[in-house]
């Protein structure tokens, strides 16, 4: 990967309904443009994504997405609102920074639910994109909510059984994401606390499919566990507010733009047929389904075709 970069720009975006957006551009100040989409939701645009683009070819905005990393207000925060918090919402907070920073297209590098995201603003503004390198592909879809929150307990069903017996005894066969969401909302900051805990030991573990694993660090700290599952739950429980499939059936819209899809085979949470499905449905995609990789870009091979890439597409005019 190439060496870290600073920003040489930062601010906080006014988006509306008392929100503030931060974004930073490092690299080649003439360079391509590049939107780092990253992923949670709710874990914020870590100083790591800067390092998959060649500094001297790319100018890359990186960008804190509504109420997480140093975007305000912070949805740890008790009694924070989420209610103007949704894929609409972001996709517009995105087209109004472009605006601002007089991008007229950029390249989009997203994963896990930044493929979400991603793939949701590029079918919405095919004309503000140039290409697409998504790894850890997501649609989430009702069906994929259901199978992250449910299906995966044959996984690991002691785990699962912790993790659903975290919520009331009359919510246990509905909305799982919405139930914890309750609960990461009670008045009583023990219950808000139980909540995530217990949410976040499921995320650790979902993921846990791969060799070579190792425990989220970041689960340690109670603000940001807090704030990432308010978020997760957010947005599971709606299906990030799009229609079933709707990424899949669009996908049509991304005709004349290039895109990569990056997927670990062992990666079972988000099973392997959802970026299959999706490079069937995209003319032109590319799909590399890299064997004894799980979730994430902790593997060589991962990093290794994000890199390749975005080396390639640096090149494109």
């Amino acid at each position: 990967m190439y060496p870290d970069l600073e920003p040489y720009d930062h601010g906080l975006l006014d988006v509306g309904d008392g929100n503030r957006v931060y974004w930073e551009v490092c690299g080649n100040p003439d360079g391509k443009p590049a939107l780092v989409v990253h992923g949670g939701p709710g874990s914020g645009a870590g100083a790591w994504w800067r390092r998959y683009f060649d500094p001297s070819k790319y100018k890359v905005v990186l960008v804190d997405q509504r109420n997480c990393g140093r975007s305000t207000p912070d949805a740890a925060e008790p009694d924070v609102d989420l209610s103007t918090n949704t894929t609409a919402h972001l996709i517009a907070d995105f087209e109004q920074l472009r605006r601002q920073l007089g991008i007229s297209r950029w390249l989009i590098l997203g994963a896990s639910w930044g493929a979400t995201l991603g793939l949701a603003y590029a079918e919405q503004h095919p004309e503000a994109i140039s290409e697409v390198v998504l790894f850890s592909v997501t649609n989430t879809t009702r069906r994929e909510v259901d199978w992250i929150t449910r299906e995966m307990g044959r996984i690991f069903p002691e785990e699962w059984a912790r993790f659903r017996d975290g919520v009331p005894e009359g919510q246990r066969d509905g909305n799982l994401p919405l139930a914890y969401s309750g609960l990461l909302h009670d008045p009583d900051p023990e219950v808000r606390d139980r909540a995530a805990r217990n949410w976040c030991d499921w995320e650790d573990t979902h993921v846990r499919t791969h060799p070579g694993w190792r425990p989220d660090s970041r689960y340690d700290d109670p603000v940001f566990r807090l704030r990432l599952a308010r978020l997760v739950t957010h947005y599971w429980g709606h299906a990030a507010w799009l229609e079933e499939d709707v990424l899949v059936r669009e996908a049509g819209k991304l005709a004349e733009i290039p895109g990569v899809l990056i997927h670990g085979r062992l990666d079972i949470s988000s099973p392997a047929d959802v970026a299959w499905r999706m490079a069937q449905a995209w003319p032109g995609a590319e799909l590399h389904l890299v064997e004894q990789e799980g979730h994430g870009a902790g593997g060589a091979d991962t990093k290794e075709l994000i890199l390749e890439a975005l080396d390639r597409f640096a090149l494109r005019p």
